[in-house]
Formats: C-alpha cells, structure tokens, sequence
C-alpha cells in the first residue's frame, strides 16, 4: 500500500502562487508515476498533470500548463505542484494521485487539500 498526504492548500487572492506538496509513503518503490486532479464544486473532476519517476516526465493539461508545474524530489518521496497567475476557476479540492498498475489507472488517491482563489 501506498499513503498520499497532500498539503499546502489554503486561500489565496488571484493572481497569487501556491505551492501544494504531496508525500508519499509505504511501498513507494511500486509507484512509477504521481501526480495530481482537481474537483471544483459541481464539476466533474479533471486532470492536472503528473510526474513520471524513471525519468522526471512531467505532463500538464494543456489548459493549465501556462501556469501549472509539476516537480519531484525523489529522496523525500514528494511530488510538488507550482501553482502561479491563479484564478478563482482554479478552485478546487485539489487531490495526489500515484500508479503502481497501468498508465492512466491511479489506484492511490489522496484526501484532497483545499485551494480558494478569491477574486
């Protein structure tokens, strides 16, 4: 098993930079990618991006990748996700995902950390 605690959600005014972190933890040596998804009220959830751990490929929605990254440091087992230029659109739970199965199946999820861009 695989435990994701996600954190560095807050409230943040728009047009401001978040920082969300996402640790991982047990049999992380099962996971070949981590990543993130966001849900915003009443909406369906949506794929942010992910972080492939062999060689550090970063993937990032194409609506997003003009102002979301997404980095890795392997040695604490943290997946990072660099927010910038954010935009009340931008609310949402925000949620680290892992696979250790198959490309585009996550099978870890995490609880969710809460991102607010007040306008």
């Amino acid at each position: 098993q695989v435990q994701l605690v996600e954190s560095g959600g807050r409230l943040v005014q728009a047009g401001g930079s978040l920082r969300l972190s996402c640790a991982a933890s047990g049999r992380t040596f099962d996971v070949y990618i981590m990543g993130w998804f966001r849900q915003a009220p009443g909406k369906d959830r949506e794929y942010v991006g992910t972080i492939r751990h062999r060689d550090n490929w970063v993937d990032v929605a194409d609506s997003l990748k003009d102002r979301f990254t997404i980095s890795r440091d392997s040695g604490k087992n943290t997946v990072y996700l660099q927010m910038n230029s954010l935009k009340p659109e931008d609310t949402a739970i925000y949620y680290c995902v892992a696979s250790s199965v198959s490309p585009g199946e996550y099978n870890y999820w995490g609880q969710g950390t809460q991102v607010t861009v007040s306008s």
